[in-house]
C-alpha cells in the first residue's frame, strides 16, 4: 500500500516527524510544521507553538527585550577575541589594549563594537524596565500559574547584573578614565558605616588598585557576571513562556467577545436521524483561536531576526566612526581635573554632591545618603512594587492606563530626574566639579611639570 503525502507535501501520513523538506522549520507550510518546528528545535522550545497577534505589534513592546539579548550576544561574540588579546597585567594591560586599538587588523572596530553595545545594554535594558513598569507587565493575569512578578524580580537583579558587568569592564584598559573612574566607584562603596572600608577592600583585592583588583575585575568581567547573566536570562524566558506570554495576551480575556454569527436554518443530520432547529453549538474563550494567534514560526522568528540583525548593523556601522576612548597610562599621583564614574552612576555621583552638607563642624556623609542609602531604598522599592500594586488586573498590558495613572507618573518623574542628574554630570561638570553650561569652556588649568 502506497503512503500519500499531505497537502503540504512534506510529511507523509503514518509518518510523524518526518519531513523532507529542508527548510520546512524555517518556512512551514503547514500548521503541523509550524508546531513541530517549535517542538523539535532547542532554540525554539521556549516559544509556545502560537503567539498572540496584538503581542507582535513594534509599538508595545518596542521588542526591547529582544534588543537586550541581541546586544548581550553582540558583547560576547565582539569580547571573543579581545579575550585572547588582551593580557590581565598592571604592566601589559595598557599595552594590550594599544596594540588591539592601533595595531591588530580591525582590532580598534572590534572594541568600539564591544564598548558601544555594552554602553547601548545598560541603556536597552533599563529602557526595557521602564517598558514593563509603565504597561503593568508584572501583574498576573487569569492564567494558570503565573509569577510575573518573580520575572520582574529576575528583571531588577539583570539590570543590577549588567551595570556590574560594565562597571567591571571599564577597569581593564587600564587608562587614566578607567582607573579614576573605578576610583571614584569603589570609594562610594567605601562610604557604608561599618562595612564600607571592608567592602571597599573586597572589591579591590587590598587598600589600592593594582594588580589584585585588575584580576578580580577581570574574572568578574570574563567569568562570573556572564555566567550569571546567561543563567538567568535562560530562566527570564522561560518564566515569560510558563506565564502565558507577555502581559498583553491576557488583556484579550477581559475584553468582549465577537458577536456570534445567526446558525443556519437549516436541518442537520446526526446519527440517530434529522434533528430540526438549529444545529447545536458549542461556545468557548481561549486565546487560540485562529484570528487571535499566529504561528510562532515563522511569525515571531522572523521578527525576532528583523531585530537582531538590525541591532547588529547599526552597532557595526556606529562602530566605525565612534572609537573607544584610550587615555594616558593609569597613574595613581596624577588626578584627573574633574574625576568621574561611568556615565551610568554620575547621577549617583552627583547626588552624592548635592547630599554633602556642611553645618559648622559637621559634616553630612553624602557619598553614604545619596550614593549608598537613596539607591539601595530605590531598588528595594522597585523589587516589591509588584506586590504593592493593588490596580485591577485589566490594567495590566495597557499603556498608561487610568489606574495607574498616579504610580506611573510618579515613576516617570523618578525616570527623568535619573536621565536630567546624568545630563549634568556627563555635560555641566568641569574642573573641581563646578557647574558650567554645555556650551561653555572650561578655565585653563596649571599643567603638571
Amino acid at each position: 500500500m502506497s503512503v500519500k503525502p499531505d497537502k503540504a507535501g512534506s510529511q507523509p501520513h503514518g509518518a510523524p516527524g518526518v519531513h523532507t523538506k529542508p527548510l520546512w522549520s524555517v518556512r512551514p507550510a503547514s500548521d503541523r510544521e509550524a508546531g513541530d518546528a517549535v517542538v523539535s528545535n532547542f532554540l525554539l522550545h521556549w516559544f509556545p507553538a502560537k503567539t498572540y497577534k496584538p503581542s507582535l505589534d513594534w509599538n508595545y513592546s518596542f521588542w526591547l527585550g529582544t534588543a537586550s539579548a541581541a546586544l548581550l550576544l553582540l558583547v560576547t561574540v565582539s569580547g571573543l577575541p579581545l579575550l585572547f588579546l588582551y593580557v590581565p597585567s598592571v604592566e601589559r594591560a595598557y599595552g594590550s589594549v594599544k596594540d588591539i586599538e592601533y595595531v591588530t587588523t580591525f582590532g580598534f572596530w572590534i572594541r568600539a563594537v564591544h564598548r558601544l553595545s555594552a554602553h547601548l545594554m545598560v541603556a536597552v535594558v533599563f529602557l526595557h524596565m521602564v517598558r514593563v513598569f509603565l504597561t503593568g507587565a508584572y501583574k498576573n493575569g487569569r492564567g494558570q500559574g503565573q509569577k510575573r512578578e518573580q520575572n520582574w524580580v529576575l528583571g531588577v537583579g539583570l539590570l543590577l547584573l549588567t551595570l556590574l558587568l560594565s562597571f567591571t569592564g571599564y577597569l581593564l584598559p587600564w587608562d587614566q578614565l578607567a582607573y579614576w573612574a573605578i576610583t571614584v566607584g569603589t570609594n562610594i562603596a567605601s562610604s557604608i558605616p561599618f562595612v564600607g572600608s571592608a567592602i571597599r577592600e573586597l572589591l579591590l583585592g587590598g587598600r589600592a588598585i593594582d594588580q589584585a583588583t585588575l584580576i578580580r575585575f577581570y574574572v568578574l568581567h570574563v567569568i562570573a557576571l556572564p555566567a550569571a547573566i546567561g543563567v538567568i536570562f535562560l530562566y527570564h524566558m522561560w518564566r515569560v513562556r510558563k506565564d502565558g506570554g507577555l502581559a498583553r495576551a491576557d488583556r484579550a480575556t477581559l475584553l468582549p467577545e465577537k458577536a456570534a454569527e445567526a446558525p443556519s436554518k437549516t436541518k442537520t443530520y446526526t446519527l440517530l436521524g434529522v434533528a430540526r432547529g438549529t444545529s447545536p453549538a458549542v461556545k468557548a474563550s481561549t486565546l487560540e483561536r485562529a484570528d487571535t494567534t499566529v504561528n510562532s514560526v515563522p511569525d515571531l522568528t522572523r521578527r525576532i531576526l528583523i531585530v537582531v540583525l538590525a541591532i547588529f548593523a547599526l552597532v557595526s556601522i556606529a562602530s566605525v566612526f565612534y572609537h573607544a576612548p584610550l587615555e594616558e597610562p593609569a597613574n595613581a599621583l596624577v588626578t584627573p581635573n574633574p574625576a568621574k564614574a561611568p556615565w551610568y552612576f554620575l547621577w549617583l555621583q552627583e547626588i552624592v554632591t548635592d547630599t554633602t552638607v556642611k553645618i559648622g563642624s559637621f559634616t553630612i556623609n553624602g557619598a553614604f545618603l545619596g550614593g549608598v542609602l537613596l539607591p539601595g531604598a530605590l531598588v528595594f522599592l522597585l523589587t516589591l512594587w509588584p506586590w504593592l500594586d493593588k490596580s485591577a488586573p485589566g490594567s495590566a498590558g495597557v499603556w498608561f492606563p487610568k489606574d495607574r495613572r498616579t504610580q506611573n507618573a510618579v515613576f516617570l518623574a523618578f525616570v527623568a530626574g535619573v536621565l536630567v542628574l546624568t545630563f549634568i554630570g556627563t555635560f555641566c561638570r568641569g574642573p573641581y566639579w563646578h557647574l558650567y553650561w554645555p556650551w561653555q569652556a572650561w578655565p585653563e588649568l596649571p599643567t603638571r611639570i
